[in-house]
């Protein structure tokens, strides 16, 4: 046993030379600090850490540039039909729809006197006279749609020779006559010409100079003057501008 302590003692003694303390009863005073080792390699790199706590959200960021515009898309299905919209403006006056008219006829009121030479005869009794284009107080046919018109008169002759004109504004347009020689009955004597008038013009009918002034009217026979429109001009006229 005793030599089992002697070996304890010694080793314990060897191990303090070795870390260079010498045995003794009082301690000495620290030594100067050593130099710093040298850097360690790098260690292996540690854990992922926990996920930390979602932060507060940011203020709003400032307006990016438009981008480029996309791709076209495919074109989509035909939709419903949508309401009716509302009535438009009425539209500008179009062309007249119904044909200018322009009519009359007229005949002698059942007198003795004959018509005055150089002036209008006054059929005075109106057969028709729907656009009163016509006057009976003057017997003159004022012109109010422009065109070509046709004028007839139907001229009973009794008594007397009779010749007259188809007058427009106060020139002869044609010239009729009729010789009446002393017969028991009365003769008859018509005519009738196309004129072409303008707004205002005037036509009418006047019995020459002289002795030839033999219209007549009757109960049973009638003296006439009529005239119609036969077609118009109103496309190059201010009246249906």
């Amino acid at each position: 046993m005793k030599q089992l302590l002697v070996l304890l003692g010694m080793i314990a003694g060897a191990l303090q030379i070795e870390d260079n303390k010498i045995p003794s009863l009082c301690s000495g005073h620290p030594g100067l600090p050593g130099t710093p080792g040298v850097h360690g390699s790098q260690g292996l790199p540690g854990r992922d850490g926990r996920d930390g706590r979602d932060g507060a959200a940011g203020g709003q960021g400032e307006k990016g540039e438009m981008g480029p515009p996309g791709v076209p898309g495919l074109r989509g299905d035909t939709g419903s039909s949508g309401l009716n919209g509302l009535p438009g403006e009425k539209g500008a006056p179009g062309e007249c729809a119904v044909a200018p008219r322009s009519a009359f006829s007229a005949k002698l009121s059942e007198e003795r006197s004959p018509p005055a030479a150089d002036q209008p005869v006054r059929f005075d009794e109106v057969l028709l006279n729907e656009q009163g284009h016509y006057d009976p107080a003057t017997g003159k046919f004022t012109c109010e749609v422009p065109g070509l018109y046709y004028f007839a008169v139907h001229a009973t002759v009794y008594r007397t020779s009779l010749q007259f004109d188809l007058v427009k504004n106060g020139r002869s347009v044609a010239s009729f006559f009729q010789f009446y020689g002393n017969w028991p009955k009365p003769a008859s004597l018509s005519g009738g010409s196309l004129v072409r008038l303008e707004p205002e013009d005037e036509v009418w009918v006047q019995v020459g100079v002289g002795d030839y002034i033999g219209f007549y009217s009757s109960v049973k026979t009638d003296s006439t003057f009529t005239g119609f429109l036969v077609y118009s001009y109103w496309q190059n006229s201010a009246v249906f501008a």
